[in-house]
């Protein structure tokens, strides 16, 4: 892969990002937080996500005040599966990329706290933003020669260049962020299968990517003027060259990039990360190696975890909790003060009723009068007005362009009688509309959501047969062969777009055929107004999407928004810097410390 502009000659490659889904119903108080007295603030943060860029951003990033190395962070995830691969290019939800974008595994950019807190966008193995043509269908990126694998080994241009192609083999990844984003604005991206699926070992058949030197560069088949925070995602990264990286096996066990290597891994329950020797804080912008040890332990019991957290007992010390029990938050709010952290993200969380099945609006939007928000919400373990907030577009608040709008004139919210009256408007007042849907049987709080959506859908005119499966539902509702799925005509979705603008957030969900289009949304009309939003001058787009996103819920309300997504966290008392990530919605990772 070497000379001037030459083909890519050797081959392949999730911020996203996917949360799993509360569903359930009833209304009611939750957990008597709302008549409780006023707890002390958790730490919060804007509405503005995301805080710009800083293309000059050097190496070594800045030290956090105070931090000291040694030390193991345990991080109690519960109610998360966890990452399904750790292939940088088939990751594709929250829990696993926030892990692996901020210790494992870079890419051509990455986020970094701003002088305000936000995160902004910095160079990570490309040593600025990227550079482009007048109308964005090229994009070069200059790969720094300092940044090296696990075993030493520096990380070449060649090697960024056949990760990116990876991306692009929807057959070997098809729920990796390429499937979306890759093969809609990559040249040729759309008609290569991809090194595996086609055959094409050394990406010899797709020319969209050529080489010169330390410099990549990406044709594109539209402008895509936010490929610099495209690049952020860890796909965008490199892959050992050759079989070593070949699918499945690489996803047990990537090379490391970052300053953390995989230690071990047991799917679904635990991730222990090691000090990458070989990484060097003189090569990255961004972040730090605080720690030795980071141990993530997954689908834990929320109800023990809190208990570890509260006691300060020695195993919660030098530990952070993603969540908290509904039924805690006065506690702890007055326990941990700036400890708690209540972090806003760009997520939102859609019901979806098959478009193809459920046909008239009338009943889409009775379904959204019958689902009960806020006791969803406690059974999943939220604290409604807290980490969950009721949603009404796509667009989650904060993002450029969004329109503040209401489809009937005013938030929708639990009211079974109007559920009740919609469906005998459109012809189902003499018996219950049925409603198939899945939920996943392993996990407690998804059995209790579950209860929840049944209850409130019967009250509001429905009938629930609820189908368990062993797992998570999106197994079942990204399978297009799968028997189960296609019985079923309501699922959902909760989407973390890759980037912070509409055109990582509608696309996903609402595109005929995306692959998280699990309402099966298709209006050509639809379709085509976003494929000729990137063609507009770039200054215009974001407001454009926001239309959009209006139009989209007014004319066809194709989703039910159930809730924006916040989070909160519990930091032990020996975690220096607690602090959240806005760029994720997760702890920050990159710059947390164990206090010695």
């Amino acid at each position: 892969m070497t000379g001037p502009r030459q083909p890519l000659t050797h081959g392949v490659l999730a911020l996203v990002a996917l949360l799993s889904l509360g569903l359930a119903a009833c209304s009611g108080d939750p957990a008597g937080v709302a008549d409780a007295a006023a707890p002390p603030a958790p730490r919060t943060f804007h509405k503005q996500v995301v805080g710009g860029k800083d293309a000059r951003r050097q190496a070594p990033a800045a030290e956090v005040a105070g931090a000291t190395s040694g030390g193991t962070i345990t991080v109690y995830l519960p109610g998360a599966q966890g990452p399904d691969t750790l292939d940088p290019s088939g990751g594709w939800s929250v829990t696993g990329n926030s892990i692996q974008q901020a210790l494992i595994s870079r890419s051509l950019t990455q986020y970094a706290p701003g002088p305000d807190g936000h995160p902004v966008l910095v160079p990570d193995l490309a040593t600025d933003l990227g550079t482009h043509n007048d109308d964005f269908t090229e994009w070069t990126f200059t790969i720094r020669d300092d940044a090296t694998w696990e075993d030493g080994r520096p990380v070449t241009a060649e090697e960024v260049a056949f990760g990116i192609c990876r991306t692009l083999d929807s057959g070997a990844f098809p729920a990796g962020p390429g499937t979306e984003f890759s093969t809609t604005y990559f040249a040729g991206g759309s008609d290569y299968d991809g090194p595996y699926t086609g055959d094409d070992p050394d990406c010899d058949a797709w020319p969209g990517i050529t080489v010169d030197g330390p410099d990549i560069t990406i044709e594109m088949s539209r402008p895509f003027p936010d490929m610099d925070y495209f690049g952020a995602v860890m796909a965008m990264g490199p892959a050992p060259l050759g079989t070593v990286s070949d699918p499945p096996d690489y996803g047990s066990r990537p090379m490391a990039t970052g300053p953390y290597e995989v230690e071990s891994w047991v799917p679904g329950e635990e991730l222990v990360l090691v000090r990458n020797t070989e990484w060097s804080a003189d090569s990255d912008p961004a972040r730090h190696q605080y720690a030795d040890r980071f141990v993530f332990r997954f689908n834990q019991d929320q109800d023990r975890v809190d208990e570890i957290m509260l006691s300060d007992s020695s195993a919660g010390r030098t530990a952070v909790s993603t969540s908290l029990g509904p039924g805690r938050y006065v506690e702890a709010a007055g326990a941990f003060g700036e400890r708690l952290v209540q972090q806003p993200s760009q997520c939102v969380s859609v019901l979806a009723p098959d478009y193809t099945k459920i046909t008239d609006v009338r009943v889409r939007k009775a379904l959204a009068y019958a689902y009960p928000y806020e006791d969803v919400w406690t059974a999943r373990g939220d604290v409604p007005g807290v980490t969950r907030v009721e949603a009404s577009s796509v667009m989650p608040p904060g993002m450029e362009g969004r329109n503040d709008f209401q489809v009937d004139g005013a938030q929708i919210t639990y009211d079974p009688a109007t559920s009740r009256r919609l469906l005998e408007e459109a012809g189902y007042g003499d018996e219950p509309y049925e409603i198939t849907m899945i939920y996943d049987e392993v996990d407690a709080r998804a059995r209790a959501a579950q209860d929840q959506i049944t209850t409130g859908l019967e009250a509001g005119g429905f009938s629930v047969r609820a189908i368990p499966v062993q797992g998570s539902p999106y197994a079942t509702w990204l399978d297009p062969d799968d028997e189960v799925d296609r019985t079923l005509n309501l699922r959902g979705a909760s989407w973390c777009p890759a980037w912070p603008a509409g055109a990582a957030m509608i696309p996903p969900l609402l595109k005929s055929g995306a692959a998280f289009n699990t309402a099966h949304f298709s209006e050509p009309s639809v379709d085509a107004a976003m494929a000729d939003l990137a063609t507009l001058p770039v200054e215009d787009q974001a407001d454009a999407w926001g239309e959009l996103d209006e139009t989209i819920m007014s004319t066809y309300f194709p989703v039910i928004p159930v809730g924006y997504v916040n989070q909160l966290f519990v930091f032990g008392s020996g975690i220096g810097n607690p602090s959240g990530d806005g760029s994720m919605g997760t702890p920050d990772y990159k710059n947390l410390y164990v206090e010695r």
